[in-house]
């Protein structure tokens, strides 16, 4: 298990070091929220590496990766915890049987440990001293208000409160981090619990260092003109551009096709590898892709 970073300088090399190539700007961020115990709430567009950050730490530091998937009408039974009622009434039906009737040790032992069902965020605050697992909550934005109110305590105080039970603390709170694709804004009352930062597209150089990490099979000049092509298409007013996840799928697709370089027919075939919206395709097909091709390589060219 690797020790948390003592600078920013440290935090990107363990960056790096998982082949994520981050702006100084998120570095600092991350370092930050590993150095203060601090969620890190990262907020940007589809496909711009957010999520990845949660698995990258969870490798390089050696913690187990804690994931909870939000989704719309998630609840505290699906995210915290629930009690096992099968077995509760199998345990009821038992003591009925044997003539056991003493209401407050039945109750007692119904809501006991052996009948909870750990779901991410109880089992992230119950982690083990020295080893607080990463909490990944992914894509918050898809759940509904009240989720993000209950979220409030866990964020405050790494805690949640089961009645039955009592309160349950982490004694290490876990690496948090939260991703948002703005679908709808997070309520500010999170958002104050957590240090923030907006995840952009990269620019030509990133994306390129990029795919030169993971698309190494790739030919420089194919790897030059994707990135050129892709940055093209940002600058489009498009449904999706496409994010930097894109990128590197085409750019495998390519490679798996034994292209050298980009040409307007392979460019065609393949744009529903980097484009999601039949929309944004046909914007994109036939004539605008030669012109966007032609673009790259005249730049190429002249610079």
């Amino acid at each position: 298990m690797s020790t948390i970073p003592n600078n920013i300088d440290a935090t990107m090399d363990l960056l790096a070091g998982a082949d994520y190539v981050a702006e100084r700007s998120l570095g600092t961020a991350v370092f930050l929220a590993l150095r203060m115990g601090r969620p890190l709430f990262l907020e940007g567009e589809a496909g711009v590496g957010k999520t990845e950050i949660a698995k990258v730490l969870a490798r390089t530091l050696g913690r187990e990766l804690v994931r909870l998937q939000c989704y719309e009408g998630l609840d505290v039974a699906q995210a915290v915890y629930e009690w096992n009622y099968s077995r509760q009434m199998i345990e009821l039906r038992l003591a009925e049987a044997s003539g056991e009737t003493s209401r407050d040790q039945l109750g007692a032992d119904l809501f006991s440990e052996k009948f909870l069902i750990e779901r991410p965020i109880l089992h992230a605050l119950r982690g083990a001293p020295g080893a607080a697992p990463v909490l990944l909550i992914d894509e918050l934005d898809r759940t509904d208000e009240p989720f993000e109110a209950y979220l409030l305590e866990v964020l405050s105080d790494f805690q949640v409160t089961i009645p039955e039970m009592g309160t349950v603390k982490a004694v290490e709170p876990p690496i948090v981090v939260i991703t948002s694709n703005r679908t709808r804004e997070i309520h500010d009352a999170v958002k104050r619990r957590c240090l923030y930062h907006w995840v952009d597209y990269p620019s030509a150089v990133r994306e390129l260092e990029i795919l030169r990490l993971k698309a190494p099979h790739a030919s420089e000049t194919l790897t030059r003109e994707v990135v050129g092509f892709v940055q093209k298409l940002r600058s489009m007013e498009l449904f999706k551009s496409p994010g930097i996840a894109e990128t590197i799928d085409w750019s495998m697709a390519l490679t798996q096709l034994d292209k050298l370089a980009l040409d307007p027919d392979v460019i065609n075939d393949t744009l529903g590898v980097l484009l999601k919206y039949q929309d944004d395709i046909a914007r994109v097909q036939g004539s605008e892709a030669a012109r966007l091709l032609a673009e790259v390589r005249a730049e190429r060219q002249s610079s």
